[in-house]
C-alpha cells in the first residue's frame, strides 16, 4: 500500500505541474500575439531605414560625422540581448553560445572585447567572464523606444570618444513561432562606409541635402543606432514568448505522458496487491478445510 500511495502522490504532483505549464503556455501565447504584432509592424520600417542609411553612408565623406569614422579595430564593444526569465527552451542558450563564440574569435585575433548585456540571463551568465559595461536587466516586461535611447546613450558617446572602435549587436531574430535564430550585426562603423568605389557608376544616386549634410547626419545617425537596437528588442521579446510557449506546450505533453505511465503503473501495482490478497484468502480457506 505504501507503493500505491507513493505513485498516487507522484500522479497528483505531475497533475499540478501540468496545470502550471498549461497556464504559462496560455500566458506566453497571449503575450506573443501583441509582441509579434509590434515586431511585424516595426521590422519593415527598420529594414528600410537601415537601407537608406547604408546608401547615404556610401556617398558622404566619413570625416563628415564622428559616427562614420573608420578606425583600426583594436577594441570591440558588443550588445548581447537575452531574456530576463527562463523556462523558454534553448532560446537563451543559443544566444549565449553565439556570443561566447564571437568573443572567443575576436580575442583570438588580439582584440579587446567589452560587453553590454541586455536581459538578466545574459548579465548573470557573463558576470564573471568578461568586462560588462552598463548592464540592463529586468527590462523586457514592459519597454518602449526610451530603452533603445538609453542603450544608445551608452554606446554613441563612447564611440565618438574612441573608447572602442567597432560596435556589434547579437540578438535572436524572429522567423516564426518555432524558429528564432541568433544573429550578429555590426552597427558601427556602418558596413557600407568607404565602399563607394565598389558601387557601379550607373547605380550611384546623388542626394540633395536640406538643411545641410552635417545637420542631417547629426539627426539620422543616432536615430539609426536607436532604430536597430529597438528592432532587436522587439524581435527578442517576440522570440522569447514564442520559445516559452513552445517549451510549455512540450512540458504539458510530457506531463500527460508521465500521468499515463504512472496511472498504468498504479493499476498494475494495485492489481498485483489485489491478487496477492486473494491468494492469501484462498490459501487461508484451504488451510481451514484441511
Amino acid at each position: 500500500m505504501a507503493a500505491l500511495r507513493d505513485i498516487k502522490r507522484k500522479i497528483t504532483a505531475v497533475q499540478k505541474t501540468k496545470q502550471i505549464t498549461r497556464a504559462m503556455n496560455m500566458v506566453a501565447a497571449s503575450k506573443l500575439k501583441s509582441a509579434q504584432m509590434r515586431m511585424e509592424n516595426f521590422r519593415p520600417y527598420a529594414i528600410r531605414f537601415m537601407d537608406v542609411l547604408k546608401s547615404l553612408a556610401l556617398r558622404v565623406d566619413p570625416k563628415t560625422h564622428p559616427l562614420l569614422a573608420v578606425r583600426e579595430a583594436r577594441k570591440i564593444r558588443l550588445i548581447c540581448m537575452t531574456s530576463d526569465r527562463g523556462l523558454c527552451g534553448a532560446f537563451n542558450s543559443n544566444i549565449l553560445k553565439l556570443t561566447e563564440r564571437f568573443i572567443r574569435d575576436k580575442k583570438a585575433d588580439g582584440l579587446d572585447v567589452s560587453l553590454i548585456p541586455v536581459g538578466r540571463k545574459g548579465r548573470d551568465y557573463f558576470r564573471r567572464k568578461i568586462t560588462a559595461v552598463n548592464a540592463h536587466a529586468d527590462v523586457f516586461g514592459r519597454f518602449d523606444m526610451s530603452l533603445a535611447v538609453r542603450i544608445g546613450e551608452d554606446v554613441i558617446p563612447s564611440f565618438i570618444s574612441e573608447e572602442y572602435d567597432e560596435l556589434y549587436l547579437i540578438y535572436s531574430e524572429f522567423n516564426n513561432v518555432a524558429i528564432q535564430r541568433p544573429v550578429a550585426v555590426r552597427l558601427l562603423p556602418i558596413p557600407s562606409v568607404g565602399l563607394e568605389e565598389e558601387v557601379e557608376p550607373d547605380k550611384r544616386l546623388e542626394y540633395i541635402y536640406e538643411p545641410s549634410e552635417e545637420a542631417l547626419l547629426d539627426q539620422l545617425l543616432p536615430m539609426y543606432i536607436r532604430v536597430l537596437i529597438y528592432r532587436a528588442l522587439v524581435e527578442t521579446a517576440a522570440g522569447e514568448n514564442a520559445a516559452r510557449m513552445m517549451a510549455m506546450d512540450n512540458a504539458t505533453n510530457n506531463c500527460d505522458e508521465m500521468i499515463d505511465n504512472l496511472t498504468l503503473r498504479f493499476n498494475k501495482t494495485r492489481q498485483a496487491a489485489i491478487t496477492k490478497e486473494l491468494m492469501d484468502i484462498v490459501g487461508g480457506a484451504e488451510a481451514l478445510k484441511g
